[in-house]
């Protein structure tokens, strides 16, 4: 007995049944009735059934045993009290003939990119249409209404093959068609199964083909390429910039330079037409719910570097998390923030989320996120693009809040006065920002702070980083060659500055808490200032700082 045809939205990307469930012998589930393993069910690709009597978008019905003169039945006996119908001949009276090629079927694992972006593109123009301005506002039901429309498009698809001769698509890869495009629409295309790897922290593209993959464990390796070319990633780009729901961007010739937050919480940076190839990195950041104890296992940091910036923590100090790009600063950061008591009421400023603390409620239930916004269209008499909101803007809206402690994320420009300000409020704050030592730091500050304009002088902006940042924590990034195409990257904190107002040349003075090692690896006690000594209050273990120095020096 026949079976009627299969939904496409049984199919497992639409929640549906798994591949499993169906025959591996079965026709396509758009293209004819699919039957049991053996029955004989002819499909709308076979010699014989007329390609025309399919309607267009439509499953086609399904024919007798009786109307099918290419295929002889299988050899499953009939029982016994239906007998074989009688104009079908015998196995052994009717060979399978030669002339009739089998249905062409292409390899499981290729996928068609540029019919995945054709129907991408129809589904989105459609569930644009469908839902107005209303789009974006429902994310469930925006998805809900994408299936059905994938649904719809593929119906048309095969039907269109069917017609034209064209290969047909086996049950493995309707799904990973139905997959690609739903991935396509809503998530990053051929970049989602990176970003769903729980082993991949980072990918770097430069160019289409030139794809490499960063791992939580320090491994480097290259990848497949992410599309078939340049045009057609930057195309894909310019369409994720502008249908994120949390945050859109622009990015095209006139703004060459992508800055966002992804569905999902990765960060994407991206930059074309002012660069040889397009640009992107993608970082994922795995370790959200991390702590110092952490940073511990992973041989980041020391027990006794551990102790320190625990107190430090909890004393109210202000801390500058430095380091090259890639190097685990963020990280550092999250784990810092776990060290703050669970009714402290925080608020984070970014330019886009990284931090992620308001996503851990069982960690910190109390956090205010800002996120700036960037504008657009012509600079207006204020000085700024409409639509645009800035950190300094959040910070200033900040103070009517209650908050326990201010964190400014990552400083690369003026933002640095924002973090300034959060300092001196005098909670105790954290930052980041990219230098190669703990002095550097304080060096590049400075020249942030100066980017604000020339009312800002060195002397100015020195003096204030002086008296509102405590210690600088520097984070040191070493790769390692493996050969071939792999690499491992090793982290570790490699000092620990104590900063403070001092010397009439620099405008301030410094002092290494923990100094590089010089074997490598994480950073060893080297001098104690008088002004951290109280931190043993707060925990510091300050017997194990001075048993595992090289001189146990107290200044």
């Amino acid at each position: 007995m026949n079976e009627s045809p299969h939904d496409p939205t049984g199919l497992p990307i639409f929640g549906g049944a798994s591949n499993a469930e169906f025959s591996e012998l079965a026709a396509h589930a758009l293209a004819g009735a699919v039957g049991a393993r053996g029955a004989g069910v002819p499909v709308a690709s076979d010699p014989a059934v007329p390609a025309a009597s399919v309607p267009q978008g439509a499953a086609p019905p399904s024919f007798p045993p009786s109307s099918r003169r290419a295929a002889p039945p299988q050899r499953q006996p009939a029982p016994r009290a239906r007998p074989a119908p009688r104009a079908q001949p015998a196995p052994r009276a009717q060979p399978a003939p030669r002339a009739q090629p089998a249905p062409l079927v292409p390899p499981v694992a290729s996928i068609d990119w540029k019919q995945v972006a054709a129907l991408r593109s129809q589904a989105s123009e459609q569930l644009t249409a469908a839902l107005g301005e209303e789009r974006g506002t429902d994310l469930e039901t925006e998805r809900e209404l994408g299936r059905a429309i994938i649904n719809e498009l593929l119906q048309s698809t095969v039907a269109d093959r069917i017609h034209g001769g064209q290969a047909t698509w086996s049950l493995v890869e309707q799904e990973q068609m139905a997959e690609a495009v739903f991935n396509a629409l809503f998530g990053l295309g051929r970049l989602q199964p990176y970003v769903d790897d729980d082993s991949v922290e980072n990918i770097i593209i430069t160019g289409a083909a030139n794809v490499w993959l960063e791992k939580t464990d320090g491994m480097l390796v290259r990848s497949e390429p992410v599309a078939d070319s340049d045009a057609e990633l930057l195309d894909f780009l310019a369409f994720v910039a502008s249908r994120s729901e949390v945050n859109a961007r622009s990015f095209s010739s006139a703004s060459p330079r992508l800055h966002m937050r992804l569905d999902g919480g990765a960060r994407l940076a991206a930059a074309a037409w002012v660069t040889a190839r397009p640009s992107v990195v993608i970082r994922r950041h795995r370790l959200r719910k991390v702590t110092l104890a952490d940073l511990v296992g992973r041989q980041m940091i020391t027990s006794v570097q551990a102790s320190l910036l625990s107190a430090a923590v909890r004393a109210g100090k202000s801390i500058v998390v430095a380091g090259p790009q890639g190097a685990g600063k963020t990280t550092m950061v999250r784990a810092l923030c776990a060290e703050f008591e669970p009714h402290e009421k925080i608020g984070t400023f970014e330019t886009e989320f990284e931090l992620h603390l308001h996503e851990l409620p069982e960690v910190h239930p109390i956090v205010h996120a800002w996120e700036a916004r960037p504008g657009s269209g012509e600079i207006g008499a204020d000085g700024k693009q409409a639509g645009e909101f800035t950190l300094d803007e959040a910070l200033y809206d900040s103070f009517r809040f209650n908050l326990s402690r201010q964190i400014v994320g990552e400083v690369r420009g003026r933002e640095v006065w924002a973090m300034i300000k959060a300092m001196e409020s005098g909670t105790g704050s954290i930052s980041t920002t990219h230098s190669s030592d703990g002095e550097a730091a304080i060096r590049k500050l400075v020249t942030c702070a100066m980017e604000a304009g020339p009312h800002v002088t060195r002397d100015l902006a020195t003096s204030k980083l002086a008296e509102t940042v405590d210690l600088i924590v520097q984070v040191h990034l070493e790769t390692t060659a493996l050969g071939g195409d792999q690499w491992r990257r090793d982290r570790w904190v490699s000092e620990i500055v104590h900063v403070s107002p001092g010397e009439v040349a620099k405008g301030y003075a410094t002092t290494r808490v923990f100094a590089p090692s010089p074997t490598g690896g994480p950073a060893v006690p080297e001098t104690l200032p008088d002004e951290l000594r109280d931190l043993a209050r707060y925990g510091f273990d300050l017997n194990a700082y001075l048993a595992a120095g090289v001189g146990g020096q107290v200044a």
